[in-house]
């Protein structure tokens, strides 16, 4: 299942039924798990770990070092999960010692064509990025979000679970869990409840997330005032919490 111009060094380790196209380069620190699928013309750089069923297409470099200055060549790591699909011309790259360490994609992502995840992102389950999502540094996304085609997250900046950002969208604080946003820069169109019907959101979860948006972005309510008023809400409601808590923890604040 190696084709024979791809390029291995004797210290990676491949799983069982990996396959490996043509030209493809694998470097010795790297890892992969069991039934991935490797296009032509692949580079797997770095300490990276790839996890099983994953589905890698031509011309994407994973695991090479950061785009950043004080990189000094620290064993940093880029560790990628199960059954993702990763697209054409992506480019993902290992983390800094200025962090974490470890830039991470999680499971059951859908990554189209020339994304960029850069330096110590975190990124969730079943996310979706549309061709050129690109992620500065330091970025959170959590499970369930989509990112429009062309969209930009500036660094260190988190977007919660269950978003949907709208195309060419350049988001430069936090989105909130649930929230739809849009534009340059981006601001909050309302609860994405087209995505959580079907996710299995029911009619009354809705209504409170319908209720706690208007409490944080139409009621008037500076956002200390609207957490409050959250906090009294959640009782009967669990789904609001997330809210909550991504308020109380957001560093850069979020869209308004």
């Amino acid at each position: 299942m190696i084709h024979p111009g791809a390029i291995i060094h004797p210290g990676a380790r491949l799983g069982v039924n990996v396959q490996v196209g043509a030209y493809s380069i694998i470097g010795e620190h790297v890892e992969i798990g069991d039934n991935t699928v490797i296009g032509p013309h692949v580079v797997i750089a770095g300490w990276t770990r790839i996890g099983c069923d994953n589905r890698i297409y031509q011309f994407s470099s994973l695991g090479e070092a950061p785009q950043d200055k004080k990189y000094a060549g620290e064993p940093t790591r880029l560790e990628i999960g199960d059954r993702n699909t990763i697209r054409e011309f992506c480019t993902f790259n290992v983390g800094t010692a200025q962090d974490v360490g470890i830039t991470r994609v999680g499971d059951d992502n859908w990554i189209m064509a020339y994304v960029h995840i850069a330096h110590d992102c975190q990124v969730g389950n079943r996310t979706i990025f549309a061709n050129n999502a690109q992620l500065a540094g330091h970025v959170h996304v959590d499970d369930w979000a989509i990112l429009g085609g062309f969209t930009g997250v500036h660094q260190f900046c988190r977007v919660g679970a269950h978003t949907m950002i709208a195309a060419g969208s350049v988001v430069v604080q936090d989105v909130p869990p649930y929230v739809m946003a849009a534009g340059n820069t981006a601001g909050p169109y309302g609860i994405n409840a087209e995505g959580l019907k079907r996710r299995g959101f029911t009619p009354e979860a809705l209504l409170a997330l319908k209720r706690a948006y208007r409490t944080i972005y139409k009621s008037g309510l500076m956002l200390d005032e609207a957490r409050a008023k959250l906090a009294e809400d959640v009782v009967g409601h669990p789904e609001i919490q997330p809210l909550i808590d991504f308020i109380t923890v957001s560093k850069r604040g979020i869209i308004r």
